[in-house]
């Protein structure tokens, strides 16, 4: 699927540390704090016990969603999802039940 540059505004990351680069993980974390490039806006971020978490974020610069995902690629498994509200996601869902 492909979206406008400007069309992304809520944004859920998905985190995952894997055993063999928890380490680092927990390095660069300690390091850099973990803060999105310009452009995005973190809006919360999770841990989990487990060793996944999620991340909120804002942002309608799919550069800069990019470079945050290439900043920690190398570290945790990472999957990126653009995400829409109820008050969005509703008409569209409202129409497609009428057909």
């Amino acid at each position: 699927m492909y979206f406008q540059i400007g069309d992304i505004n809520e944004v859920h990351l998905t985190l995952e540390n894997t055993p063999s680069s928890i380490d680092a993980a927990i390095k660069k974390f300690l390091e850099t704090g973990g803060s999105p490039p310009e452009g995005v806006n973190m809006l919360g971020r999770w841990h989990g016990m487990n060793g996944q978490g999620f991340a909120i974020s804002e942002s309608n610069n799919a550069k800069a969603m990019y470079e945050w995902y290439a900043q920690w690629a190398n570290v945790m498994e990472i999957t990126v999802t653009p995400c829409v509200e109820d008050a969005e996601a509703g008409p569209i869902l409202a129409s497609m039940a009428q057909h």
